[in-house]
């Protein structure tokens, strides 16, 4: 008998100085089974980095041929597909090839042999953005995650701020392509 997901509520109080988005984010979210934490919050960390209106998470871990997150103009064509964790450089380009954006917040205990042997090739395509996580950032926000994720984050200059009760977490994330 398969394990089922765990449910997580989601409210985070965005403020991207950096872009001018001010707004309340809720979502409920699952977490697959085989789905580690560290991998749920860069999820969300993806949501607050690259929000835009239409930004909503997809099947994800379910649906092996979806992005992490994604949004899709009027007419269904998919304006932003935003992968989290270290995914193949080719999945990336043929998604840059249907989707106008493409998004990856790359993160995970690999980060540094993945940059080695995938980054390149990313560089080349202007469709692509890739931001790195810092692997220590994500591990403390697995040791204060709760089933109802409440938190605030501010992002300015390139900085991002998250507050979780009266706790203030402090990360640069990594810029590696455009």
């Amino acid at each position: 008998m398969a394990l089922p997901s765990t449910v997580y509520k989601a409210t985070i109080q965005l403020s991207d100085l950096d872009r001018g988005v001010y707004t309340t984010l809720q979502s409920t979210l699952a977490r697959h089974p085989s789905e580690t934490a560290e991998r749920l919050v860069a999820r969300l960390l993806a949501y607050c980095l690259f929000y835009e209106e239409e930004l909503a998470f997809t099947k994800g871990v379910s649906a092996g041929d979806e992005p992490d997150l994604w949004s899709k103009a009027p007419d269904g064509r998919v304006a932003l597909w935003v992968e989290v964790g270290l995914p193949d450089a080719e999945r990336l380009l043929k998604a840059a090839r249907h989707a106008e954006r493409v998004g990856l917040v790359a993160c995970g205990t690999g980060l540094v042999t993945w940059q080695r042997q995938h980054l390149d090739k990313l560089r080349r395509s202007r469709a692509v953005t890739v931001i790195g996580l810092d692997q220590r950032f994500l591990e403390c926000l697995v040791e204060r995650l709760e089933r109802s994720v409440v938190w605030s984050v501010t992002i300015t200059e390139g900085n991002v701020y998250l507050q979780i009760g009266t706790e203030t977490l402090e990360t640069i994330p990594d810029r590696l392509t455009s």
